[in-house]
């Protein structure tokens, strides 16, 4: 069930947040802060949660008045590259997404093995974050992706969801809701509404990690045994193009897919189910804070269906760890020590335990968050298909670096029409050979 991946997730705009605690001047100590007072900067690639981390750090100092807490949240393709930059620059980071392979951070990887949340983490969840039986990362949450769908709009249209729990089922679905779009029959219901899908191919994380995992997951059971791989087959490519086509021929550039290329995050999400402009998207429980934002009506009508692989794995989602955090081990000791603190309080306090279950929306990565419900409409829908056994893993840890961009580059080139698909899948496959060779 509980099947493990490091993804570097999420999503179309920088967010920065400097959270100062108290005081008046500002004589920066050796700890970066004001006098006696600790400064810890945290650094990280989710950004739908950017809000509400930086609301979480405000309370953390006004319960702790000698740390500070800089919140950084990037979203996009630039992670990786910024925070190899901020690594070199000492002090300009404690707190980080491992957005890379932890074999490509070890330098900068603080051991977390004696920390307390350890001994509650779901079994195998710290597995991609453990060498030599020395914890480096903590599990921030799990996640699961699937076809995001309006329940009211499938509702109207008199769709049972509850029975698209097979490829053909889904697309015929898709094709009579289509229909009753171009007709105008929920026109006057949802006046915005004008395709059933919207697919972010400008996004490399959408067609590069999720889409592809889908196939990759189903070849092979887990990310450590895919980084042990120096080729992939892609076995399941032609029910992979079915997927590609179940999640393009129902949008809006459906007659010329090279515009899917244009077609960023905060257009599927923000300018695309948010506002009932589309149905269906290729997302996961993690939008649940940001159409919140928008719209808490709309973040109740919100369900999850399967995102089938046809003929091969057809009723389930895919579900791993989220992202990992780290502690920088080249910051100072006082500075390791606060973040660390930070860490527990956030993911074991009772008061951090709520905020990652009701603000953050998360689904916790560890067993000791009894008596506290999951709130998030679609972290409960991840949760029913764990709970059913129907998941797949997410292997997409096991890419080597660069796979991520070069991936999405393929599948981009051929919603352009530069080749065919047997050509993009033999762009996918000779891609990562070369890349797993560098």
């Amino acid at each position: 069930m509980r099947k493990k991946v490091l993804c570097a997730m999420l999503a179309a705009a920088m967010v920065t947040a400097s959270l100062a605690g108290c005081g008046s001047s500002d004589k920066s100590g050796e700890n970066g802060g004001k006098n006696g007072q600790v400064t810890i900067n945290l650094y990280q690639n989710k950004s739908e949660i950017a809000s509400q981390l930086e609301a979480a750090a405000k309370t953390y100092m006004e319960q702790n008045p000698d740390v500070k807490i800089n919140v950084e949240s990037i979203q996009g393709n630039d992670y990786n590259t910024n925070l190899k930059a901020k690594l070199l620059n000492k002090d300009s980071v404690d707190i980080y997404a491992a957005g890379d392979k932890l074999d490509n951070l070890l330098e900068y990887t603080e051991d977390l093995s004696d920390q307390p949340w350890v001994e509650n983490a779901v079994d195998g969840s710290l597995d991609d974050m453990t060498r030599d039986g020395k914890v480096y990362g903590l599990p921030v949450g799990i996640e699961g992706y699937g076809l995001v769908y309006n329940k009211d709009i499938f509702e109207a249209a008199g769709i049972d969801a509850e029975k698209l729990t097979s490829y053909d089922a889904i697309d015929k679905a898709f094709a009579d809701l289509q229909e009753q779009i171009d007709s105008g029959k929920l026109s006057e219901q949802f006046p915005a509404l004008e395709a059933v899908e919207e697919y972010a191919a400008k996004e490399s994380w959408i067609p590069g990690l999720h889409t592809l995992n889908v196939a990759l997951a189903n070849e092979f059971t887990s990310a450590s045994e895919l980084w042990q791989k120096d080729s992939i087959d892609l076995i399941y490519a032609d029910a992979l193009k079915d997927l590609v086509d179940l999640e393009t021929k129902y949008t809006t550039s459906k007659d010329n897919l090279a515009l899917l290329n244009a077609v960023d995050y905060s257009s599927q999400i923000g300018g695309g189910i948010a506002i009932e402009r589309v149905a269906v998207v290729q997302q996961g429980n993690w939008i649940g804070p940001e159409v919140k934002g928008i719209s808490e009506e709309m973040s109740e009508k919100l369900g999850m269906l399967p995102i089938p692989l046809k003929g091969v794995n057809e009723d389930s989602i895919a579900t791993g760890i989220s992202i990992y955090w780290c502690v920088n081990s080249q910051s100072g000791d006082e500075k390791k020590q606060a973040s660390k603190d930070f860490l527990n309080w956030l993911f074991q306090s009772d008061d951090g335990k709520k905020i990652i279950i009701d603000n953050f929306g998360f689904i916790p990565a560890f067993t000791n968050y009894d008596g506290i419900e999951i709130s998030d409409p679609l972290s409960k829908e991840v949760q029913r298909y764990i709970n059913e056994g129907k998941t797949m893993p997410w292997v997409m840890n096991g890419f080597p670096s660069g796979y991520e961009t070069q991936s999405a580059a393929d599948f981009q080139g051929y919603f352009n029409g530069d080749y065919d698909w047997n050509g993009c899948v033999e762009k996918l496959k000779k891609d990562f050979k070369e890349l797993k060779a560098q």
